[in-house]
């Protein structure tokens, strides 16, 4: 059985926009939509990007920007560690030969 999504009211960039969305989601909307209002805020106070669309687009490219970042940072992060891993498994596989 599916459940119908309800409408959440959201503020960005002094606007009010209507979205459809489960209960459970209703709070990762809202922290969505007051990061990209600050996101957008950021930008059109920059003085160096106008009209709405284009704030809007230059928004999504950083948040996506900043998204594709952290998850390459992860890929690092985790290589890392699965190397680490290898050299402590190594080290204590040679260990308990040794003893």
């Amino acid at each position: 059985m599916s459940q119908q999504p309800t409408t959440v009211e959201v503020d960005i960039l002094d606007k009010e926009y209507l979205v459809a969305c489960p209960d459970e989601a209703r709070d990762a909307l809202r922290q969505a939509a007051r990061h990209l209002d600050a996101k957008m805020r950021e930008i059109r106070a920059s003085g160096k990007v106008f009209g709405t669309e284009r704030i809007a687009v230059m928004a999504a490219l950083n948040i996506t920007h900043d998204m594709l970042e952290q998850h390459s940072m992860s890929d690092s992060a985790a290589g890392l560690l699965h190397a680490m891993d290898a050299k402590l498994s190594k080290a204590l596989g040679e260990s308990e030969a040794d003893s």
